[in-house]
């Protein structure tokens, strides 16, 4: 867990209000392009390490997207925020860094809230050792090398390795003598795959195939436990903008449910409703305005998702499809939902 003393103090000092104005508002949420793979390299979004830093470089927040408050009252003035999925600080394998970084201001008296977009943010190498080049060069060592790092690439490797954008070069180790092979500039985003062979019978000839060299996508994605594709998930957050459009996706955290047109709050235990239930853009928030209240219909999807007979599924990530209406239960509803699926 990441400290947040530092962070939270920082925090403390901002929401005094300057002397002659207002303060202001700024929060934070995922956008449509937020991450939606389940695969053991990529976090929860609850998990990213969120960043905001003010005029003069200084923490105001630091900690994890999931604990983060759904906003802080700040001074005027221009703000960092940065959402990274692993602090990634040298090449190495299986290591993919997702994530977003956007400078607003915040006027005072105003509120801002910045959407961020997730993105590949280093840049990854896959290598395609075949038998040839084994048969070859049965001692040899390949390596990838970015300066001042480097990474033993196996014959046996399958993961990708990744690397800061810029100049990653091939090199091979061979009775002594290491040889420079090829070097690529890559950009944040390009995944590269190389195969790597040699001409049958010559130890001295290699030769080096790009097959691809392509930019990762939100609609490359899959969820689901049948993996089903959702290339236009919508985030809670965006939920609102979308009311009338019906057999949609969205998703979001489970966070509680009984909600009442005249509570503000979501009740977060002791559910005994299985009509419906809330979701959010993070697990930790309770306010029922920056939720979406989710019918229940009967039948499976009820069986299967009603908080009273599961309450052990709050806090947990879920997609939902379903048609949006501008209010239910006193907010922005989902209804009608006949399909889920989790991650």
């Amino acid at each position: 867990m990441i400290p947040l003393a530092a962070g939270l103090a920082a925090c403390d000092d901002f929401s005094r209000e300057p002397e002659g104005g207002l303060n202001g508002t700024l929060s934070w949420y995922w956008g449509e392009g937020a991450p939606t793979k389940a695969s053991a390299e990529m976090p929860d979004t609850n998990d990213f390490i969120l960043t905001v830093r003010d005029p003069a470089g200084q923490v105001v927040y630091e900690g994890l997207y999931g604990d983060s408050p759904e906003s802080i009252e700040v001074k005027p003035g221009s703000y960092t925020v940065k959402a990274v999925s692993l602090n990634f600080s040298a090449p190495a394998f299986a290591r993919p860094q997702y994530g977003d970084e956007q400078v607003v201001v915040v006027e005072g008296g105003k509120s801002v809230a910045v959407k961020l977009e997730c993105t590949l943010l280093n840049a990854g190498v896959v290598l395609r050792i075949s038998p040839e080049f084994i048969t070859a060069f049965p001692d040899g060592v390949l390596y990838l090398k970015q300066a001042p790092s480097r990474l033993m690439y196996s014959y046996t490797e399958k993961r990708a390795a990744y690397f800061f954008p810029g100049e990653v070069a091939l090199t091979l180790y061979n009775e002594g003598r290491e040889e420079t092979l090829l070097t690529r500039k890559l950009s944040a985003r390009d995944m590269l795959s190389m195969k790597v062979s040699a001409a049958a019978g010559a130890a001295s000839s290699v030769s080096i195939a790009v097959d691809t060299t392509r930019n990762w996508r939100s609609e490359d994605y899959t969820i689901g436990d049948a993996g089903a594709a959702t290339p236009g998930a919508i985030n809670v957050p965006d939920a609102a903008m979308h009311a009338g459009e019906e057999g949609v996706w969205i998703y979001g955290y489970i966070v509680g449910g009984d909600l009442t047109s005249a509570g503000k709050s979501v009740k977060t235990s002791g559910i005994t409703s299985k009509t419906h239930l809330a979701l959010a853009a993070r697990s930790s928030v309770t306010d029922k305005a920056s939720c979406v209240a989710v019918e229940l219909p009967s039948g499976k999807v009820r069986d299967a998702i009603n908080l009273a007979d599961h309450p052990d599924l709050i806090g947990t990530r879920i997609y939902l499809k379903g048609n949006i209406v501008e209010k239910y239960y006193g907010t922005t509803g989902l209804k009608g939902t006949s399909e889920f699926a989790q991650k």
